[in-house]
């Protein structure tokens, strides 16, 4: 094998992108499909499952709800069948969360965040892993966020479960470790999108500054001086299943053009 060849994962990977019909998931998946990879993406968005699966038809759509166990248990029966095993999890489900004081944050809006966000994670891992141990080429990556090493304020919740996430990874790289199963975490910074755009809006709203001053605001903070996009988390995700990536583990990678 060519140094060139240990920069790409093996062909045939058998992976499962968690909300992997759009956004930094549609990448992910897309990136690995070209890989030769067999791909099984699950999501909430019917619509947004289509369009992936008219985009790579020969992709498996699942519709699933990370925060439902049935839902889960029922994605995982599905890569069983369709699959006979797995070799690749990407936990990528998530959401944004309410932009708002401690005080302001209603019980339920943590709640939402807390069992998509984390406890979706663990439903994955849970239900993942036996699998993964059959595998000879297992890789589990867990997104979280710059968010999991940094404060950032009316973010609470969010930022709870994206420091969570980082544990989670590390914790799961020891216990896994024997079975040669590689956990890491990658930790996209500010990335262009129609995310971004709803937590920039809320953040001015919430400060009452302008958006485009907001925007600024969050470059600023930025070495590069820019965003990162859902291509550059997907080449991650690649590499670290890569030879190339064979004993990294245990890690919390940013993909963030240096935000400080």
């Amino acid at each position: 094998m060519t140094f060139q060849d240990r920069l790409y994962p093996p062909q045939g990977l058998r992976v499962l992108v968690t909300a992997g019909a759009s956004g930094i998931g549609a990448a992910i998946a897309s990136a690995f499909s070209e890989t030769g990879a067999k791909i099984h993406v699950c999501d909430i968005d019917d619509a947004a499952l289509a369009a992936f699966q008219k985009r790579l038809p020969s992709c498996q759509a699942t519709h699933a709800d990370v925060a439902d166990e049935t839902q889960v248990a029922a994605l995982f029966e599905t890569q069983r069948a369709k699959f006979d095993g797995l070799d690749v999890l990407i936990n990528c489900a998530g959401i944004e969360g309410p932009t708002a004081g401690v005080d302001k944050i209603t019980e339920q809006e943590w709640k939402r965040t807390i069992d998509v966000n984390l406890s979706g994670q663990y439903r994955c891992l849970h239900h993942a892993v036996p699998m993964l141990r059959a595998s000879k080429t297992a890789n589990i990556v867990c997104i979280s966020s710059i968010a999991g090493r940094l404060g950032i304020p009316w973010r609470t919740p969010y930022v709870a479960t994206k420091w969570a996430i980082v544990g989670i990874a590390k914790s799961l790289a020891i216990e896994l470790g024997p079975d040669n199963i590689r956990v890491n975490a990658i930790l996209p910074g500010i990335v262009e999108g129609a995310r971004i755009d709803r937590v920039i809006s809320a953040r001015a709203k919430q400060e009452g500054v302008e958006e485009m001053a907001m925007r600024e605001d969050y470059l600023k903070h930025i070495s590069l001086h820019r965003m990162v996009n859902a291509d550059d988390v997907a080449l991650t995700c690649l590499f670290l299943c890569s030879p190339a990536g064979r004993n990294i583990s245990g890690q919390a990678i940013s993909v963030d053009g240096n935000y400080f």
